[in-house]
């Protein structure tokens, strides 16, 4: 038997050390680095000795998969796919008090009389998930609670509920293993109990709910391996101060990312917002400069969203960038693009941009919105309101073509929008192919073209 060889990590950051150390080499960490229960394997293990012959299987099985289960709540349902996967892991951030336990307990509410849900707290007692069911009029039966954090118990109780469908955890950070020396929240705690989990989600077939929290920079706390260990993650975003709330796949092994669901928080619980663009338009003010209307994919959804900017000379010696839901160093990019190929002064300008509604545009398209509010802004004169416009701006100024321009102008249309501002220069494989008569599509070129549609 080959020798093993003791091994060190850091509950921060999950790196392995081969000695102890006071301090974390990776994340600068004092007294964090514990000796880990997992030994290095020994060096003639792949000799196969002690091993078994594995079972293989064709692509082409007979057995036809199973439905995914329907939440009957149709945004959590989209970003997760379509639906849940028997057997799936699902992992849910998101900062305290934003609502995940809220829509959860929803999702296992809504499901019919025939679906069996077990909902396991590691914060609440049992009266206070009562409590905030009863405010929201959740009252099933088909929903069994329990308090524990003692991943042992929990999975001897499900190994004998073998007809259940649904499960939940809330939260991982709180599950702990007595065979592991350190304290619930630490990265080999998390990442035992839910590897478990998952292993017995996975034999019996039930969809597994992970609540996970967040850290104050808006990742999950624990280890990083967490992420890839479970089939999908989904973060719930939103303000605490303002209604809204978005739930935002970001991996999905069983459908596509950047999906969002969007959700109004009330007295009565989480309910579901169906026409998102209307909302995020419902507060914009007509005649107002600096304000945009981009025509915006999530995921498989179109969404329009109001960009505002706001250009004033610098208070300081270095001028403001202050930006909300865009990337910083793209704003940045912009501004230095007006400069250069449209003599437009903005490098010595504060700028202070925001998406209004609380999204987070990732898309490049966004960058010709981004400049028309930019424009409208310093030159004082409004966007045309009932205008959208997308398209990709270049270094030397050109306006290059994004991707499904017809499904952004068919989202314009529904909502009466009489006018788009599109890339003049299409690629083949993104060519506009749309038809229309209820909306002018007028297209841009170059960034020049735009600062002209303002003079």
């Amino acid at each position: 038997m080959g020798k093993h060889n003791k091994l060190w990590v850091c509950e921060k950051c999950n790196h392995k050390h081969h000695k102890w150390v006071g301090r974390c080499e990776n994340c600068k960490t004092f007294q964090s680095v514990i000796e880990s229960k997992d030994s290095l394997l020994p060096k003639n293990i792949s000799g196969g000795i002690g091993g078994s012959e594995i079972n293989f299987f064709t692509l082409d099985g007979l057995d036809k998969p199973k439905p995914r289960l329907k939440t009957n709540i149709s945004e959590l349902d989209r970003v997760c796919g379509g639906g849940l996967v028997s057997g799936s892991s699902i992992l849910v951030g998101g900062d305290p008090g934003i609502g995940k336990s809220t829509l959860l307990l929803q999702a296992c509410s809504k499901l019919e009389e025939n679906f069996k849900c077990i909902y396991i707290s590691g914060e609440e007692a049992i009266d206070q998930v009562r409590l905030r069911a009863k405010r929201i009029g959740l009252q099933k039966n088909n929903i069994l609670l329990a308090t524990e954090t003692n991943i042992k118990n929990i999975i001897a109780s499900l190994k004998e509920k073998k007809d259940t469908d649904l499960v939940v955890i809330d939260s991982i950070q709180t599950m702990f293993t007595d065979s592991i020396d350190s304290s619930p929240g630490t990265v080999t705690q998390v990442r035992t109990c839910a590897q478990e989990l998952i292993r017995v989600a996975k034999q019996q077939g039930f969809t597994l709910f992970l609540v996970g929290h967040v850290t104050k920079e808006g990742t999950l706390a624990g280890p990083r391996i967490l992420e890839h260990m479970v089939d999908t993650v989904v973060y719930f975003e939103g303000d605490k101060g303002h209604q809204f709330r978005i739930l935002r796949a970001v991996k999905n092994r069983f459908g596509t990312t950047d999906e969002i669901g969007v959700f109004e928080m009330s007295p009565d619980g989480l309910i579901e917002v169906k026409n998102t663009s209307a909302l995020f338009l419902a507060d914009r003010r007509g005649k107002v400069s600096g304000s945009s209307v981009f025509a915006g994919l999530e995921g498989s959804r179109t969404v329009l969203m109001e960009i505002q900017a706001l250009v004033a000379t610098a208070s300081g010696t270095t001028p403001r960038r202050n930006v909300v839901g865009w990337d910083q160093g793209r704003l940045s990019m912009i501004a230095a693009v007006l400069e250069a190929r449209a003599d437009i002064n903005l490098i010595t300008q504060d700028i202070y941009l925001n998406v209004a509604g609380g999204l987070k545009i990732s898309e490049p398209a966004a960058d010709v919105a981004v400049a028309a509010s930019l424009i409208s802004s310093i030159k004082d004169r409004p966007c045309p309101s009932q205008t959208i416009m997308f398209g990709e701006i270049g270094l030397s100024g050109e306006i290059r073509s994004v991707t499904q321009m017809e499904h952004r102008i068919k989202e314009a249309e529904k909502l009466g929008f009489t006018e788009a501002w599109i890339p003049k220069q299409t690629s083949k494989k993104n060519k506009l192919e749309y038809k229309t008569n209820e909306i002018l599509l007028k297209p841009i070129g170059h960034i020049r073209d735009l600062v002209e549609n303002f003079n």
